[in-house]
């Protein structure tokens, strides 16, 4: 298995450039499932699971051609299968996103329960209640889930979000274009990956308003056509560069950005005396003009504080003066790193979804494993800053969402490398 050599390193400085959005690429490539025509998606990052979600739409039908780097075409004259095979669905929980697309198109999704992080329980509930409420007929058999749509098709309706599952809101406005009617997404998620999914549906031929807000109102169409996108740059990969400047007291040039998407972590950042100077597309933080304090920190839904970034955050939180108190309330197991950073010398206490962190932590390289994709992230912010060597084991966590990850890194100074464990 691969691991991450982390050394010591002195403060990063340099410009990075952010890459597109894992997060809004996925459901892109599964919307261009909707369509018989040619779609091109531009600033696909190389991920893992970007490869994943190739091969399950590869398994469904759809011919996919590079056409330069970082741009893939996606054609999908006719849908070949509607069952999404378990060796691929479960190495990557977004595959569930293709069944939405599936129903709508073809009347008919057959999925096993998706993988990912193990990072909490995240029920495909939400999703099969918006699928069901569109007139869809749920069966459950052993470890699949199968929707059928009824003789009519999908019908419009209302649909209340219990909770403003992102995922759930893009499954179920997939399915919503090609069903007859009007229908409401009410509590639903306001991430900007939503808006990026909502206008490349909307450029395809969808009739899609208030993507950004709590109700999102999608008029059916009768079919969908091709169109052109170039994927959001990845709040999260910045977020995780501001924090990699923050926590080595340096000082970073980060470009291809929307500031917009990343004003709660540029405030916390702010408020623990980080230096953050932003542009229209591209931002400077200087982690070396002065000591940095704690703060405290709650995870919640777009536009509050991203749970993704929680545990990059975190190992910033051990580094700063006095204590800081971490809330995490989108996901329940999203602690794991903790033990992780403890083993670096982290002064971390936690009680169900709190953690308190006592700063000026003398961390100390040794051997750590990435839990999940974010997790995996903030060990490798603590070991640029830990005393010796630390070792990052299971990093292909780590490489299914952050695109030349170790390039990167290592052009801003860090002292890091990638080998291979025999």
């Amino acid at each position: 298995m691969a691991k991450y050599i982390v050394h010591q390193s002195d403060p990063l400085k340099g410009e990075v450039v952010i890459s597109g959005a894992k997060n809004a690429v996925l459901p892109l490539m599964a919307a261009a499932l909707l369509s018989e025509e040619t779609c091109i998606i531009r600033d696909v990052p190389e991920l893992r699971d970007v490869a994943f979600m190739r091969e399950i739409l590869t398994s469904l039908g759809s011919e996919i051609e590079e056409l330069e780097a970082n741009t893939i075409s996606i054609t999908t004259e006719d849908i070949l299968s509607t069952e999404a095979q378990f060796d691929l669905v479960n190495k990557m929980r977004a595959s569930i996103l293709v069944m939405g697309p599936l129903l709508a198109r073809k009347g008919r999704a057959k999925m096993p329960l998706p993988g990912g992080c193990a990072i909490g329980a995240r029920p495909i509930d939400l999703h099969l209640k918006g699928l069901e409420a569109l007139g869809a007929e749920i069966i459950f058999m052993d470890s699949y889930v199968e929707a059928r749509a009824g003789g009519q098709g999908l019908i419009g309706d209302t649909i209340y979000l219990d909770f403003p599952s992102v995922g759930a809101t893009e499954n179920i406005m997939m399915a919503a274009v090609l069903a007859e009617g009007t229908t409401y997404i009410e509590n639903a998620a306001e991430e900007p990956e939503i808006v990026d999914l909502a206008n490349f549906l909307n450029k395809m031929g969808a009739r899609i308003k208030g993507a950004g807000t709590d109700t999102i109102k999608i008029e059916g169409v009768k079919r969908l056509g091709g169109a052109k996108h170039t994927v959001i740059p990845d709040r999260i990969e910045a977020g995780t560069f501001m924090l990699a400047a923050a926590i080595s007291r340096g000082h970073i040039h980060i470009s291809n950005i929307v500031p917009d998407h990343l004003k709660p972590i540029t405030a916390k950042l702010r408020e623990c005396g980080v230096r953050i100077e932003v542009g229209d597309e591209e931002m400077i933080v200087r982690g070396d003009l002065g000591p940095q304090s704690a703060t405290d920190i709650k995870t919640l839904p777009y536009p509050g504080f991203p749970t993704d970034i929680q545990s990059p955050f975190m190992a910033f939180l051990t580094t700063v003066e006095g204590a800081s108190t971490v809330i995490e309330t989108v996901f329940e197991n999203r602690f794991m790193h903790v033990s992780q950073l403890r083993k670096m010398g982290a002064s971390i206490e936690t009680a169900g979804n709190k953690a308190i962190i006592k700063g000026n932590s003398n961390l100390r390289g040794t051997q750590v494993m990435a839990t999940d994709l974010r997790a995996g992230a903030a060990l490798v912010l603590a070991g640029l800053v830990a005393e010796g060597t630390t070792e990052v084991s299971e990093i292909y966590h780590i490489e299914r969402g952050y695109e030349k990850f170790i390039e990167k890194f290592r052009g801003l100074g860090a002292q890091i490398e990638k080998i291979e464990d025999c």
